[in-house]
């Protein structure tokens, strides 16, 4: 029998994940059915389940792809420029799912409500605070980055700020005019320099 070859394996796992993210950001977790994911992938449940052992680690694995997936965008550009992308992220309904947003409410869900998860997912969150108090270290040596408030202090503040976003938007608020709000957060942690 010929061996599937890594490159095979590598797109199957994600079109198994993207499939996935649609359907948990539609349905939920909990509605989120086998049946359901068979539909979203286009696979059979066998093959989604020959790479995840089950739904939880399936959704795990999607929720730490979308956690390195921000860590990723923190490190280059900011935290708040993942806020400016889940605004700018397509509603449920669009051809390509708010992916992060779907993600992320059913992740809080998760957390409250569920210990087990909580302790797996503590040690997954852990990058993209990382991720954020790192990238705020090189902005504050660049002389970028106020200098009057400890990292750590502003790294709660915008994760906060990042939570409240997720809130607003898992209640369906309107968020066209929030651009300026993140424009707000955006220069509250800046250095402001003294005109001469």
């Amino acid at each position: 029998m010929p061996r599937v070859s890594q490159d095979h394996l590598d797109a199957r796992r994600r079109q198994i994940l993207d499939g996935a993210r649609a359907c948990f950001a539609r349905h939920g977790y909990e509605g989120a059915t086998v049946r359901r994911l068979e539909e979203a992938t286009g696979l059979s449940r066998g093959a989604i389940f020959h790479h995840f052992r089950d739904k939880e680690s399936l959704f795990l694995a999607l929720a730490e792809d979308e956690a390195l997936r921000m860590a990723d965008v923190v490190a280059r550009q900011g935290l708040v420029q993942v806020m400016r992308d889940l605004l700018a992220a397509p509603g449920p309904d669009a051809e390509h799912p708010a992916d992060w947003l779907g993600t992320r409410l059913e992740v809080s869900r998760r957390l409250r409500t569920d210990p087990e998860f909580r302790n797996r997912w503590a040690e997954r969150s852990r990058q993209l605070t990382d991720a954020t108090r790192q990238r705020l270290a090189r902005q504050r040596e660049a002389g970028n980055l106020r200098d009057d408030v400890d990292i750590d202090v502003l790294t709660s503040f915008l994760e906060l700020v990042l939570e409240g976003l997720v809130s607003h938007l898992a209640m369906g608020l309107p968020a066209d005019d929030l651009e300026p709000v993140l424009d707000l957060v955006e220069e509250t942690v800046r250095r402001h320099r003294r005109s001469s």
